[in-house]
């Protein structure tokens, strides 16, 4: 009987009648019907909530005998209705099978019309958003500097065709530039005597070696040979002498060198480099003056006139630049003249002194020559690898 009523009742099509009241006999008849049924029914104290689905295990079974309060709840609504005391309920909610409470209504009555939006937080955005434009912002930098370049290059390469075609003018300043060319050609021949300072110190190394070779030689021979063991004695004394006297002048034609290798390739470079900038920065400047002085003879409209204030204001940057340059070169010029007499004033007197004492068998004369430039020798056998290199 039960499921043939709620069968029925969910089936059942609900009429309203021209008074907005969709209730009639048949309604009545079955909540009397429903309520039976609610009150014959089984207590929800006496029943179990199987969770495990069908033919689940034991545990999956909870028993409700701990829930408190009535199986069935009372609605007071449904004893007013019959009265007739309540308000009809509102077609809109009861065509849609939904009763609305007192509780309700009056909650929703007593809100605000409308409901502020939560406000939204962009504390992950923020920084994302901060990042693009860090990102844009270098992008935009590194097109600028590479737009910049371009146009200088091009400018550049522009007054080099002009000059070498002869077409364009050139500023020289013909002193500095006699200065320079002299510091070219002694920078070549500086080079040509460390070169050949190089080559006579490995020979002469390779001559010591061999006579300390052969004064060991002689030792050994003076030993064995006792009918010539004075004449090879004597002859191993000189070599071992001319060995020592040789490392001694080896430690002087090093440091001879090293000073030379010192002027040619750091001194006198870092003055052609200075040159090399000054060359660059006089380049630049008599293409945007040439730039300037192509500008100035054109029109003179407004574009033009930007343009030409433009070409000024570079033309002045690089002005300052190539003038700035050209006090540098002179400095350094002087500088290292100066600089160049100095060293090559004491390393050829101590070359001198030290080959002539050599060659001299004065070998006081060339320990004190050694003492006088402050000149250390190292130790025998420093230059050889220990035995855990060599392993």
């Amino acid at each position: 009987m039960t499921d043939s009523i709620l069968s029925k009742a969910a089936t059942m099509e609900i009429p309203i009648n021209s008074n907005g009241d969709s209730r009639t006999a048949e309604d009545d008849s079955l909540e009397q019907d429903l309520q039976q049924v609610m009150v014959s029914g089984p207590n929800l104290n006496e029943t179990s909530i199987v969770s495990g689905g069908y033919g689940g295990a034991a545990e999956g079974i909870i028993p409700t005998s701990s829930i408190k309060g009535p199986a069935i709840h009372v609605n007071p609504e449904y004893f007013d209705r019959r009265c007739g005391n309540a308000p009809k309920p509102d077609i809109r909610f009861k065509s849609r099978g939904i009763t609305p409470s007192h509780s309700a209504t009056s909650w929703i009555a007593n809100q605000p019309g409308h409901y502020p939006a939560p406000s939204m937080h962009h504390s992950n955005s923020h920084p994302s958003m901060m990042s693009e434009e860090a990102a844009k912002g270098v992008a935009v930098e590194k097109f600028d500097s590479v737009k910049k370049w371009s146009i200088n290059t091009y400018k550049c390469t522009k007054q080099m065709f002009s000059e070498r075609f002869g077409r364009g003018t050139k500023t020289v300043d013909m002193e500095l530039e006699a200065q320079i060319d002299v510091l070219r050609e002694t920078k070549m021949k500086y080079e040509h005597i460390l070169r050949l300072a190089r080559e006579l110190t490995n020979h002469f190394y390779n001559m010591v070696q061999t006579q300390q070779a052969l004064g060991d030689t002689f030792a050994d021979l003076s030993q064995k040979s006792p009918e010539l063991q004075d004449e090879f004695g004597f002859n191993a004394e000189t070599q071992r002498l001319l060995c020592k006297n040789g490392e001694t002048l080896l430690g002087a034609i090093n440091f001879f060198v090293s000073s030379i290798n010192t002027l040619v390739n750091k001194t006198m470079e870092d003055t052609l480099m200075t040159i090399k900038m000054y060359e660059n920065a006089r380049l630049e400047f008599d293409a945007y003056r040439a730039d300037l002085e192509e500008l100035s003879v054109g029109p003179r409209d407004a574009a033009a006139m930007v343009r030409i204030e433009m070409a000024q204001q570079q033309y002045q940057i690089h002005k300052d630049k190539y003038e700035r340059l050209h006090s540098d070169v002179s400095i350094k010029l002087k500088f290292l003249e100066e600089n160049k007499v100095k060293v090559m004033h004491k390393q050829l007197l101590l070359f001198h002194n030290a080959v002539s004492a050599y060659f001299a068998g004065n070998q006081q004369q060339l320990e004190q020559t050694l003492r006088q430039f402050n000149v250390k020798l190292k130790p025998p056998g420093s230059d050889k690898p220990s035995w855990l290199e060599e392993q």
